[in-house]
């Protein structure tokens, strides 16, 4: 069969990036397509902009965004310097059964752009927890199979970190770590001696400190701890799919790049039984356009892939291609977060740092590994850091003129944070589905989310919560108060779940491939792909099952099979 390409990646962020690189670097003709706007590497517009050239000093008024992006104005990473990174809301709508927060990146590289890059490989336990509880469906892969991908595409991302040896957060390929400062070392060693068992240790960041040479060889250069990441990097210092692979796949000659490319459904051969190409709408123009290709790699992010593939209709599949099972669109997660305790560390009014460190610590997991609980299932995670009040702190504070300058001069004292990430449990009923008859601009089917926290995660939310003040309690922190701002789901940006992989295609919608069980050469590699939600941030892990798959394919194809 004569095609037009031989590979086409939808999305081109943590997942799109690297699939494309795979392929292009293995010498196949690849067209990645993306909804966003056109945007080239180095070319990020507020990047060295100073806040009073900005209209609103780099903060977004509370009523600026109500219109246009009143779902993305949610998300902690949009500005004043970064708004323009993010959809628009008015041309980009959704329905909400329940509450659910989209957040979804305007531009080529997708939330690549737009992550914390906070970077951890899942465990053994993640893989199994399905099997072992009976919530979800079973993955079809261990830990054991995904470890040698993680070390595969470690060392090109470049992620800061150390090794700590242990089970629950496994060792990785690290760059040297972004170190802690004086007040975090003192919390670890008071944490540590109240709780045994439980380590404070660096963050893990995608962030690099000692440059390799393959960084080097695409113009990455090392952090500068700016932490203004959501800009744009123009050295590279932090992993983007623009800095990275797509730079890579760039380099190769065998990438197509289509951005305001809104792929609306992907095409399907009644004779041949496989996925024939995508049909897309460009966005500037209207015009639909259909192209084909050997191999469809969906990786436009989890809601999205689901959106599309649910809207790949033919006789031979009426609820979506390949969802004869009816499983597509099921099993919608998030963490579950925005809960923990903050305080004031006394002392160290000596003791400064120097720069703004983009990553802080990080407290593994230590709930329901060798004592369960009776309350809920899983566990949870925190992430953190201590820091000095800087002047922002004169922001609510009472005062005014020289006195107040003067005072807001010198940093104030020192706070300390724990916020933790829960992992929700899979659950059937939390789903997705294309609205009946709205349509966006472009014609497109809305899709609808029906997706809520069950009780397990409410009882989670609550632990952590209590767990936190503890800690910082028993590290002798001041003032130590607990919070809980009863973010949605959809509000951390980890969405996974709705085109799961799993054992039995009467259950499950993906192989241990990332394969459609029913279109062989249909491929899903980003978080729709994902059974289970584990604890920690998914973004490595979304990469290294992408380069697993590609890997894959590409074996099948040499072998005839694709």
């Amino acid at each position: 069969m004569n095609t037009d390409y031989d590979i086409i990646v939808v999305g081109s962020g943590m997942s799109g990036g690297y699939a494309a690189k795979e392929f292009c670097e293995k010498g196949y003709k690849t067209l990645v397509l993306d909804r966003g706007e056109p945007l080239e590497h180095g070319q990020y517009k507020t990047e060295f902009l100073p806040p009073w050239s900005m209209e609103y000093r780099g903060r977004v008024p509370e009523d600026e965004l109500a219109t246009e992006q009143p779902i993305q104005r949610k998300s902690y990473a949009l500005t004043d310097f970064t708004k323009h990174h993010f959809i628009n809301d008015k041309d980009n709508p959704y329905q909400q059964d329940q509450p659910f927060t989209w957040i979804r990146s305007a531009k080529v590289g997708g939330k690549s752009l737009l992550w914390a890059r906070q970077s951890y490989r899942w465990n053994a336990l993640d893989f199994a927890a399905n099997a072992q509880d009976g919530h979800g469906i079973d993955w079809p892969i261990r830990y054991n199979d995904i470890a040698p991908w993680y070390d595969y595409v470690e060392p090109f991302i470049g992620i800061a970190g150390s090794e700590e040896g242990l089970e629950v957060l496994p060792d990785g390929k690290f760059l040297p770590p972004l170190p802690m400062n004086t007040v975090e070392r003192e919390i670890k060693a008071k944490l540590e001696r109240a709780f045994p068992g439980r380590k404070l240790i660096p963050a893990r960041v995608a962030h690099l400190t000692q440059p390799q040479p393959e960084h080097l060889a695409l113009g990455r250069g090392m952090c500068m701890a700016r932490n203004e990441c959501q800009r744009g990097c123009s050295w590279g210092g932090y992993y983007s799919s623009l800095s990275g692979a797509l730079a890579a796949a760039k380099k190769t000659n065998n990438m197509t790049l289509r951005a305001n490319a809104q792929v609306q459904q992907v095409l399907y051969g009644e004779q041949s039984g496989r996925a024939t190409g995508v049909a897309y709408v460009d966005t500037k123009t209207g015009k639909r356009i259909e192209v084909s290709a050997r191999i469809i790699f969906m990786c436009a992010s989890t809601l999205a892939s689901v959106q599309i593939l649910l809207n790949s209709r033919s006789a031979a599949f009426p609820n979506g291609i390949g969802n004869r099972s009816t499983v597509l669109g099921h099993y919608i997660m998030d963490h579950v977060g925005a809960v923990g305790a903050r305080g004031d560390v006394p002392g160290h009014l000596d003791m400064y740092y120097k720069g703004r460190r983009p990553g802080g610590v990080y407290l593994p997991r230590f709930r329901n590994l060798e004592t369960p609980r009776n309350d809920y299932l899983r566990g949870f995670g925190f992430q953190g850091s201590a820091e000095r009040r800087d002047w922002r702190r004169g922001i609510n504070q009472q005062g005014i003129g020289a006195e107040l300058k003067q005072q807001l001069r010198s940093p104030g004292g020192w706070k300390f944070i724990l916020a933790g990430y829960g992992e929700v449990l899979p659950d059937y009923n939390n789903k997705v589905y294309l609205h009946e008859t709205l349509k966006d601009k472009w014609g497109m089917p809305q899709l609808v989310t029906d997706v809520a926290y069950g009780e397990n995660a409410i009882k989670m939310k609550k632990d952590i919560q209590h767990s936190a003040a503890e800690m910082l309690t028993a590290a002798g922190l001041n003032n130590v108060e607990s919070f809980d701002y009863n973010v949605s789901p959809g509000g951390f940006v980890h969405e996974m779940g709705g085109a799961c992989m799993g054992k039995d295609p009467k259950t499950s919608y993906l192989n241990q491939w990332n394969q459609s069980h029913e279109v062989s050469n249909l491929f899903v590699t980003d978080g729709a792909a994902f059974s289970s939600i584990s604890c920690v941030n998914p973004s490595i892990t979304f990469m290294a099952l992408t380069a697993r798959a590609a890997d894959y394919a590409v074996k099948q194809m040499k072998t005839g099979n694709l």
